[in-house]
C-alpha cells in the first residue's frame, strides 16, 4: 500500500483552505495508517512588496463574508485596518516548506492560518513567519537558513510546478495517487465522510 498517497495542494494564506481545516482534520484522523497524507504547496500569489489594491482587498474581504455565512468559519477584519496588505503568499509558503525540514509542517500552517485569519497579523512579513517560528519552538537558526536560502525557493518553484503539473490548481485540492494513476477528489466542504469514503473505496479497503 506505500504507493498509495493522499495528496493534499493547498497555500497557508488560502481563505478556503482555512474554511476547510476543520473537516480536512477530520479527514486526516480517520485516515491515519490508512493511506500517506502528502501536503504539496500550491503557491496563490508571488512575491510582491507592492501594496494590495484597495478594490482587491475589498474582494477578499468578500470571499471571507461568504466562507463565514457558508461554513461559519471565524475571520478577524481588522486585519484590513491593521495592515498593509500585499497580494503575496510565497513567504507562507517558504516558511511551510522550512518548517517541513523540521518535521513540523502542519504545525506551521496552522500558526499562519490562526495568525492571520485570528490575530490579524500579516504572513506576507517575513519577521511575522519568523515570529511563528520561534514560537513553535523550531530551531530558529537553522530556520532562517532555510527560509532566506535560493535552494528552498527553488524548491517551492519546483512544487508549484508539479502541484500544477497533477491539477492542483486551485486550493486546496485532493487527489490520490494509486500505483498507476492519479485521480482528483471533490472537496466537501461541510462533510469528512465523503472523502473517507472515496479514499478508501480507491484502496478496496471498505
Amino acid at each position: 500500500m506505500t504507493q498509495y498517497k493522499l495528496y493534499y495542494v493547498y497555500d497557508p494564506m488560502c481563505s478556503w483552505c482555512w474554511g476547510f481545516q476543520p473537516v480536512w482534520k477530520q479527514i486526516t484522523e480517520a485516515l491515519e495508517g490508512v493511506i500517506e497524507v502528502q501536503y504539496v504547496v500550491g503557491g496563490l500569489a508571488p512575491d510582491s512588496n507592492e501594496p494590495m489594491p484597495i478594490e482587491m482587498q475589498q474582494q477578499i474581504a468578500s470571499y471571507w463574508k461568504k466562507i463565514e455565512s457558508f461554513l461559519g468559519t471565524e475571520f478577524n477584519y481588522e486585519f484590513w485596518t491593521k495592515n498593509s496588505p500585499r497580494r503575496s503568499t510565497y513567504p507562507s509558503c517558504r516558511a511551510a516548506l522550512a518548517a517541513r525540514k523540521q518535521n513540523q509542517e502542519v504545525a506551521m500552517v496552522s500558526a499562519i492560518q490562526k495568525a492571520y485569519y485570528l490575530e490579524a497579523k500579516n504572513p506576507s512579513d517575513d519577521h511575522i513567519l519568523l515570529e511563528l517560528a520561534q514560537d513553535l519552538g523550531l530551531n530558529i537558526e537553522r530556520f532562517k537558513e532555510d527560509y532566506f536560502s535560493d535552494a528552498l525557493n527553488q524548491a517551492l518553484f519546483d512544487e508549484i510546478k508539479y502541484a500544477r503539473s497533477i491539477g492542483g490548481n486551485s486550493f486546496p485540492s485532493l487527489f490520490v495517487h494509486t500505483s498507476d494513476s492519479i485521480i482528483e477528489l471533490p472537496i466537501n466542504y461541510q462533510d469528512a465522510k465523503e472523502t473517507i469514503e472515496q479514499v478508501k473505496q480507491l484502496l478496496s479497503l471498505k
